[in-house]
């Protein structure tokens, strides 16, 4: 009996469904259109370092004790290759995208926690929040003229209840005074550590308490349009 195409839960372009290898090779075709230089690179690199340590197994005579070392060697140095192209490659997809600082928030390891789209306005400009050892990670994307307020309002609000905990704040972007989001991991994994993992999550906690601000519209008002009336309170 033939299986129905709707029986098929998942798609075979989800990368979480994907073998090792088919993964692989989807992120080399993206390195490869971003730049096709960067797998002959690769290629040359790995090749490059097994040469050195057969070259040097011949010169010392042990020539079959080195091969698999070259091997290895080669292997290691390709991959460590091929992952900084990939991660180049992987920015340069995102850059310029709306929620591309959130991406990059939310792919940070080692115990951060990231909420997306905390304050907004109606031109776009958004603020993500990332909770972690250093303490509130704020950043900003959107006009760096704009910005500002936006920030300082989310700082003010977090302070009043997590007054003695470290709160820092980034731009991303182009503009006078932002970062490119290429350098927002490695400007994040220089901050200092100032809190220990039990008072991270305490911290998160208390954030999570908050309620949530009410975001501006999208667009511009129109005319004409009334805003609604709250409830009248009920007279017993």
């Amino acid at each position: 009996m033939a299986k129905k195409s709707g029986d098929q839960s998942s798609s075979p372009t989800d990368p979480a469904e994907m073998g090792r290898i088919k993964q692989i090779r989807m992120v080399a075709g993206i390195v490869r259109k971003q730049n096709p230089k960067a797998l002959p690179i690769c290629a040359a690199a790995a090749l490059g370092a097994a040469a050195v340590l057969i070259l040097i197994g011949l010169f010392t005579g042990l020539i079959y004790a080195f091969i698999p070392l070259a091997i290895l060697a080669g292997v290691a140095a390709g991959m460590v290759l091929f992952g900084r192209f990939a991660t180049s490659a992987q920015y340069a997809m995102v850059e310029g995208q709306p929620g591309a600082a959130a991406a990059v928030l939310q792919g940070l390891r080692g115990g951060f926690t990231t909420t997306p789209a905390i304050a907004a306005n109606r031109n776009m400009d958004v603020v993500h929040r990332t909770v972690g050892k250093p303490g509130v990670i704020l950043v900003g994307e959107g006009s760096p003229n704009r910005l500002p307020s936006l920030l300082a309002a989310e700082k003010k609000r977090i302070s009043r209840i997590a007054s003695q905990i470290p709160i820092y704040d980034f731009q991303v972007g182009d503009g006078e005074g932002q970062i490119p989001i290429r350098e927002l991991n490695k400007k994040i994994m220089k901050l200092p550590r100032n809190l220990k993992g039990q008072s991270v999550a305490e911290l998160n906690f208390r954030l999570n308490a908050l309620p949530q601000q009410l975001q501006m519209p999208k667009g511009p008002v129109p005319r004409g349009a009334r805003m609604p009336k709250p409830p009248r309170p009920r007279v017993r």
